[in-house]
């Protein structure tokens, strides 16, 4: 355990996601007690301050690698949408789009790709350089910085940062790639996201 991240043997996750689901449940559990008001003027700022730094706490590190994983975490996001007077009778994915949320995958993707911005274009460029090499496109259609990640024969790593985010990012829109900065880069992103997954 570093960081309160539990990793097993095996570089797996599932002892984390299990801690994570439990603590956000115990949150939501203390919501529902001690809130009397149901309106997502009160639910969602609750949710953005109390659960949401649980669900994502150096996410970018201990992804849900298995379907059972993703399952537990998504319960919470569901659970909390759920309690929203008015949303009850909708389905899940309606309920998000009501109160503009993403699911959690997609927030984790949003992460992922904001920290590659860092790694490859603020402060980090040295790192980044380690990580990733960026290989030059010449077609208009695609962003001109196209990532490749280092070649690794553990068929565990296939969930690492590095892995997960180099393809998402060779898809991106160039105007979104060559964003100046970075709160540019998630403007972009909140709309780019909207279309995918």
């Amino acid at each position: 355990m570093d960081l309160g991240v539990l990793v097993d043997d095996k570089l797996t996750m599932s002892q984390q996601c299990a801690l994570v689901a439990k603590k956000a449940n115990g949150i939501l559990g203390c919501m529902k007690k001690s809130v009397d008001s149901r309106s997502r003027e009160v639910l969602f700022p609750l949710y953005s301050a109390l659960l949401r730094p649980h669900l994502e706490y150096c996410v970018q590190f201990w992804v849900p690698q298995f379907k059972k994983d993703e399952e537990l975490l998504k319960r919470v996001l569901r659970r909390t949408t759920k309690k929203v007077r008015g949303l009850q009778h909708l389905s899940y994915k309606e309920r998000l789009k009501e109160l503009c949320l993403f699911r959690l995958k997609k927030r984790r993707l949003r992460g992922d790709l904001l920290n590659a911005y860092k790694c490859l274009k603020s402060g980090f460029q040295k790192d980044g350089a380690k990580l990733f090499s960026v290989v030059p496109s010449d077609r208009t259609s695609v962003n001109r910085y196209i990532l490749k990640h280092r070649q690794f024969h553990l068929n565990r790593r296939k969930n690492f940062f590095t892995l997960r985010v180099t393809e998402q990012w060779s898809r991106l829109p160039r105007e979104v790639v060559e964003s100046p900065s970075l709160e540019i880069l998630k403007t972009h992103l909140e709309a780019v996201l909207c279309n995918l997954l």
